[in-house]
């Protein structure tokens, strides 16, 4: 069980469960188009075991079961996201009904249920007909997304309690486009640093296309590293500044301030958009939340090597408790970005969008959303707004590079049978919130 109640952290505060569409959808028949996952898991060597999201953890067939683990955990919500080629099959043009029904149907099932629908526009599954064009090192990505975040406004907007635009930014454009782990796989800073650009300058034509078919209570969710310098060294402090800019600044100073890093923007000026300052407007447009990712925290140190003088960092293994995924277990580290962005970057309300733990030994799972929990309220004793803490993730699932192999479920699914059984992370978040204390 929880060292917490949840009477601790304020009468409105929102506790949820997380997941993606690609993660667990599966149900790939109903005239869903392609996505860039799709091929990237069909490429050999990207994924391990060669696994991919065509079945996933069948939710497609079995939301009703998996919106009553939801309701029966004693949570508020639930964050999901939406599949961009479920609805736009080639991206953009002819609707896929069925995609939409199926969407319909689960927003019905949550609200008959009590739970509140968090939505996310994108957590990273690109129709593949857009990457064809370019996809987010096309500027163009910015009048595509704005038609299909006008679409779910439209559809859905009505019946959502929160939309968030894009899902960890970071990973669509950095981890895609430049260190390559994830679709569309490139290693090349040119690509990277437009995608950097153009994914934040599509976040905000998506806020106005939401706004303008009459959604409400609009974020984006980006994901956070606490990073620190690997030594006292100035090299490694100078390696911090930029490693900080890249993970965290570009994304947070770009959506809340109007404003790129300028070390940044020296180091990749060169690969940038032309005229990217004149984006910036757009980029910066209000919300009304703030979403938080947080995993672990990042060791920088200056890499030496020539083929690092555009960005000459790299970074270094920790000394702290790991789960099986080699990431490093820093409560800590989650009170201190809470308090930064609340202090540096905006005074909107916070939520924890997602925290959790790969790992197969469940005891390690509680006690580590028990210390996350406790950097929460750290959090807001030092004065952060955070108004939502939600899990990752409801149920083990594709985790993308690392496929089936790697479970961050609350709840665990035999893939063979896909049978759901509640680990004890489930049970300790179900009797902290029917505890009403």
């Amino acid at each position: 069980m929880f060292s917490v109640n949840r009477g601790q952290f304020g009468p409105n505060f929102v506790f949820g469960a997380a997941t993606a569409a690609y993660q667990i959808e599966g149900g790939q028949g109903d005239g869903r188009g392609t996505c860039i996952w799709d091929t990237f898991a069909a490429t050999p060597g990207n994924v391990k075991n060669a696994d991919d999201g065509r079945i996933a953890d069948d939710h497609y067939n079995r939301w009703p079961a998996d919106l009553d683990l939801i309701r029966d955990g004693g949570f508020d919500a639930y964050r999901f996201s939406i599949a961009w080629p479920r609805l736009f099959p080639e991206g953009t043009g002819a609707i896929n009904q069925a995609g939409l029904d199926f969407y319909d149907r689960l927003i019905d099932g949550m609200l008959a249920r009590g739970i509140k629908p968090f939505a996310t526009l994108y957590h990273w599954d690109l129709p593949s007909t857009l990457q064809d064009k370019g996809g987010w090192m096309n500027r163009d990505i910015g009048e595509w997304f704005a038609d299909y975040a006008a679409l779910v406004a439209r559809s859905f907007g009505d019946r959502l309690h929160a939309t968030a635009t894009i899902n960890e930014p970071w990973c669509v454009s950095v981890l895609g486009h430049i260190i390559g782990r994830h679709a569309p796989g490139y290693r090349d800073l040119r690509a990277g640093a437009r995608a950097m650009h153009h994914v934040l300058y599509a976040h905000g034509m998506g806020v106005d296309a939401l706004r303008a078919n009459g959604a409400k209570n609009i974020g984006i969710v980006t994901n956070l590293e606490k990073a620190e310098a690997a030594s006292d060294k100035d090299e490694d402090r100078r390696a911090l500044e930029i490693g900080d800019a890249m993970f965290n600044g570009w994304f947070l100073g770009g959506v809340y301030k109007g404003q790129y890093p300028k070390v940044l923007t020296d180091l990749l000026g060169p690969y940038l958009p032309k005229d990217w300052q004149k984006d910036i407007e757009i980029v910066n447009r209000p919300l009304d939340w703030a979403g938080i990712n947080y995993y672990s925290r990042g060791l920088y140190a200056h890499n030496p090597h020539p083929a690092y003088y555009s960005i000459p960092i790299r970074t270094v293994p920790g000394t702290l408790e790991k789960n099986d995924l080699g990431w490093e277990i820093y409560p800590k580290g989650l009170t201190d970005l809470l308090v930064r962005v609340s202090r540096d970057y905006t005074k909107l309300p916070i939520y924890v969008t997602e925290t959790g733990m790969s790992e197969t030994d469940d005891t390690r799972r509680v006690a580590f959303y028990d210390r996350h929990l406790n950097a929460v309220l750290d959090a807001q004793k030092q004065g952060a707004d955070v108004r939502g803490f939600f899990a990752w993730s409801l149920l083990d699932n594709y985790e993308w590079g690392e496929g089936y192999s790697s479970r961050f479920g609350i709840v665990h699914v035999d893939y063979a049978t896909q049978t759901r059984t509640p680990k004890g992370s489930y049970r300790a978040f179900q009797g902290m919130l029917h505890n009403t204390r």
